[in-house]
């Protein structure tokens, strides 16, 4: 595959110039570079989803126009996007076949085809499972067979590692590999550039739109890599100082939440839950995606009704306090579905600067908007938090990822919240801006924030941590010291397995792990090897 003098133009900004790239058939091919610096544009262009304003692809020696993304999978080219695109209350079969079923129909067919596709590159995946009882690396895997499904012999991966732990890292590349020992392409899109170096054959290196440079992995380092990528060396989460206090900012007691399901069953989500964080600690929560963290969030923020628990923020009941009051009274939070949860995307920067803080200054006056305060501080915020943007008056959709996270870390941190709620604070963000972010955390800590830290990147949640607690299937069930343990002793515990740096989780509050009445006690529990009990 070839892309030359490729140049796409927006409104106000030139998201590619002049880019040029060859991807070799069967190799990986990682493509790296800072938020906003064409990534996903130059992508869209590649799968059909945009047109260039100038410059010409070429797929096996043969130059092509693609008008939509059919045209793309026609000559063979699939893309995975970072957001997962399944229906959750479909099964695998299910998801695969939609929108394809003239390939195999939609019975013993396309099952035959899906186990074929399954078996052939190791992916494991069961054509009747329910997509919402698989987890991330399993939906991971659904995706790439979709693709497959569809003929695709050249794949775009876009962040595909961001919500995996390490062993299901180490599982993907193993699948990656396979693909690419059966002369299938993969084009790796990343910001965990140790992963990048990892796996792939080739780099391109995008900065500010155009490419800059590319890399070979043999012989390059991390540290290399950062500076060709950002013009800095790559940053570390590590804290090394404490600054802990005595003083209670949240304390969570016994809190019970349920879920009902599409077919009307009743389930636990929540069980049991109890912990405190202190003004100037970072309590860093680790467990694979779906295992209670989003119901905990919720739960905290007001979200969602508790069947049974107390909260109390800085002294005071919030159990059965509305959302709206819990943020005026000093919680700040950032959702980890930034499109879901925490911006209005086809609303402009400075009214996604206002969400949760209309009533607060300088959005308002009184009873009245400050439209010009509002402006003024988004603009602050802009060149605050390096949100590359050509003005305040484009939509959120306009950005990219990491930009929109980037600008909603900076509408959180400015109103100096008492406790912040992080959920993958830095998902989808560059090297640069991964940084600076772990730098507002940090300087907010020793002014006293207390933060409760959600993350799929371990190093963050090691690196920052003050205390670190391990959640599975709605449990605490276990407390590591962040200054001993591993990422992979971490990412085992996760997954159900033993590892000699776990502890029993702390006994206070009492009610915390204690089973309700009537409550099943057979679970899974790392500290057991992961055996029922």
């Amino acid at each position: 595959m070839e892309l030359r003098g490729i140049t796409k133009r927006f409104p106000g900004v030139v998201a590619n110039h002049d880019i040029d790239i060859t991807v070799r058939r069967g190799t990986v091919h990682a493509l790296v570079g800072e938020n906003g610096a064409g990534k996903s544009t130059l992508m869209k262009i590649l799968y059909g989803m945009q047109k260039p304003d100038e410059g010409t692809i070429a797929v096996d020696g043969e130059q092509v126009s693609f008008h939509n993304p059919g045209d793309a999978i026609a000559r063979g080219i699939g893309m995975v996007h970072q957001h997962f695109m399944l229906a959750d209350y479909l099964t695998v079969l299910e998801n695969v076949v939609l929108g394809s079923e003239k390939l195999y129909g939609i019975g013993d067919r396309a099952r035959a085809k899906i186990k074929e596709i399954s078996d052939s590159y190791g992916l494991g995946v069961r054509s009747d499972a329910m997509v919402e009882d698989l987890g991330v690396a399993d939906r991971q895997r659904v995706e790439i067979l979709k693709v497959l499904y569809r003929g695709a012999r050249t794949l775009i991966l876009d962040e595909p590692t961001a919500v995996l732990v390490p062993q299901e890292v180490d599982a993907l590349f193993d699948n990656l590999r396979e693909l690419k020992a059966e002369g299938l392409t993969v084009i790796f899109i990343s910001h965990k550039l140790g992963e990048v170096l990892s796996v792939a054959d080739e780099i391109t290196v995008i900065r500010r739109g155009t490419t800059v440079g590319t890399a070979d992995p043999k012989s390059t380092t991390t540290k290399q890599l950062a500076e060709l990528m950002v013009g800095s060396e790559l940053p570390s989460p590590e804290t090394r100082e404490s600054t802990v206090t005595d003083v209670p900012m949240l304390t969570v007691d016994g809190l019970r939440l349920s879920a009902t399901d599409p077919d009307g069953v009743v389930r636990s989500v929540l069980d049991g839950i109890g912990f405190t964080i202190h003004k100037g600690e970072v309590l860093g929560i680790a467990g694979v995606e779906g295992n209670g963290q989003s119901e905990l969030v919720d739960a905290i923020m007001g979200m969602r009704q508790l069947d049974a628990g107390v909260l109390t923020l800085d002294g005071a009941d919030i159990s059965r306090t509305p959302t709206r009051k819990r943020r005026e009274d000093g919680m700040g939070v950032i959702p980890e579905d930034r499109h879901r949860h925490g911006l209005l995307l086809e609303a402009p920067l400075w009214e996604n600067r206002i969400l949760g803080h209309v009533t607060e200054r300088p959005n308002s006056k009184g009873a009245f908007l400050d439209l010009k305060g509002a402006r003024a501080d988004t603009e602050r915020i802009v060149r605050e938090y390096d949100v590359r943007t050509p003005g305040i008056d484009v939509t959120a959709a306009s950005l990219s990822g990491g930009n929109q996270q980037k600008l909603i870390v900076g509408r959180e941190m400015s109103h100096d919240p008492k406790l912040l709620i992080a959920a993958h604070p830095t998902r989808g963000v560059d090297v640069g801006a991964q940084a600076q972010i772990w730098d507002q955390i940090r300087e907010a800590r020793r002014e006293g924030l207390a933060v409760l830290l959600i993350s799929a990147d371990l190093d963050e949640l090691i690196g920052l941590s003050d205390t670190l607690r391990v959640m599975y299937r709605g449990r605490l069930v276990a407390d590591a010291d962040p200054a001993t343990i591993t990422p992979e002793e971490l990412g085992s515990a996760m997954t159900g397995a033993a590892t000699g740096h776990l502890e029993a989780p702390d006994a206070s509050p009492a009610s915390e792990d204690a089973a309700p009445d009537g409550a099943d006690s057979t679970d899974t529990d790392p500290r057991n090897g992961g055996e029922d009990r």
